[in-house]
This record gives C-alpha cells, sequence and structure tokens, in this order.
C-alpha cells in the first residue's frame, strides 16, 4: 500500500484527472469509491482549504492512509468570487453540470456586450493528510473567462464554459493539454515537489 494514494472524492471525472497526472509518478491511485463503507464528509468549511482539510484529514484518520483532498471551483470576477466553494452544488438542491452551467450564464446574461467583464479563475486546494502528521498544503489558479455558451465534449464542470484563449474552451482542449495548463493540473505538480519529502518526516 506505500504507493497507494487515496483521492477524497467520488467524482469520476476528478479521479480520471488525478490518475493520469499521477501517472508518471509512480502512485496507484484509489478514491472514495473503492471505500464504500467510508462516511460522506459534510464540506462544511468556508474556504477551499477548509473544505480539502475536512476531507483529506478525516479519511485519513479512518483509513490510516495518505489521503490527499481537492477542493476546487470556479470563481467568476463580476460575481464576487462566486460560485467559488459553492460550484458542484451551484443549482441546488439537485445540481448537475448542465444546470449549474445554466445558471451561471443566466447570472452572466448583463454582461454578454462585455466580455472583458466576464473574467474568471479556476481554483484549486490539494491538501496531502496522514495520521498524526501535519498536513501539505498546495494551491494553485487557471484564469481565463466565461464564454457566451457551452462548447466542447471533454473534460467536466464548467470546462465547456471557460475560455482559456480566445478561440478555445477546457472542454476543447485535449487531456494532455489540459493536464498542463490546469489548476489541478499545476497544483498536483506543485504537490509532487514538496510529496516526497513530506512522506519521510
Amino acid at each position: 500500500m506505500e504507493n497507494t494514494l487515496i483521492i477524497a472524492t467520488r467524482n469520476p471525472g476528478k479521479t480520471k484527472e488525478f490518475k493520469k497526472l499521477f501517472a508518471d509518478f509512480g502512485y496507484e491511485i484509489k478514491d472514495l469509491s473503492d471505500y464504500p463503507e467510508l462516511p460522506e464528509i459534510e464540506e462544511t468549511g468556508s474556504t477551499f482549504e477548509e473544505n480539502a482539510r475536512l476531507k483529506a484529514e478525516q479519511i485519513a484518520e479512518l483509513t490510516g492512509q495518505v489521503v490527499i483532498g481537492d477542493d476546487s471551483g470556479l470563481c467568476v470576477d463580476v460575481l464576487g468570487g462566486l460560485p467559488g466553494i459553492w460550484s458542484h452544488r451551484f443549482s441546488a438542491p439537485d445540481p448537475t453540470d448542465e444546470k449549474n452551467i445554466a445558471k451561471l450564464l443566466h447570472e452572466l446574461a448583463p454582461t454578454a456586450i462585455t466580455p472583458e467583464r466576464r473574467s474568471a479563475h479556476f481554483h484549486t486546494t490539494l491538501v496531502a493528510a496522514r495520521p498524526n502528521h501535519d498536513s501539505l498544503v498546495v494551491e494553485a489558479d487557471w484564469n481565463g473567462y466565461i464564454a457566451l455558451a457551452p462548447k466542447g465534449g471533454n473534460g467536466f464542470g464548467y470546462d465547456p464554459v471557460f475560455m482559456v484563449d480566445a478561440f478555445r474552451t477546457a472542454a476543447e482542449l485535449s487531456e494532455k493539454e489540459k493536464n498542463q495548463l490546469s489548476h489541478r493540473g499545476q497544483a498536483l505538480r506543485k504537490l509532487m515537489q514538496e510529496l516526497p519529502e513530506w512522506l519521510e518526516k
């Protein structure tokens, strides 16, 4: 189990990205779907770091293993940083990616003729936790702006409306391109610079 890391998520899209990102580092990746007996961890924090810590540290205590907690979200400037930590639940009570995107585009409808006001960034905080140790925290951002309509069939979440340049959304990038550019890819590379030393402590 030494080279196994648990990702504290049941989101298959997120797990798929982590498996690809970790492939070069020699770690086997599992997620919470591999541990159906584990409880749901309530994301009661008020920041990305608090939520990532809650997930990583509680699952690490329950399993005795190294756990990576990830809390990520889309922050839109004109909306004061929303949906932010509520990105996944933006269209609650029964959120889906499609409903979240529809709500976001509705909220931004008044800015349709002023694309410069549709600036946004994806944010990721990663927390690595294990029992009886201080956790390791890294963060990264990916800047862009919100499209007028969804485009592209790759990725998940808000990728179809997140413009990464003048022509393409995140959902139009190849897997390799997205992993190179994305907030999660950047954060993971930071994590892997620090993880080996942290594991030795």
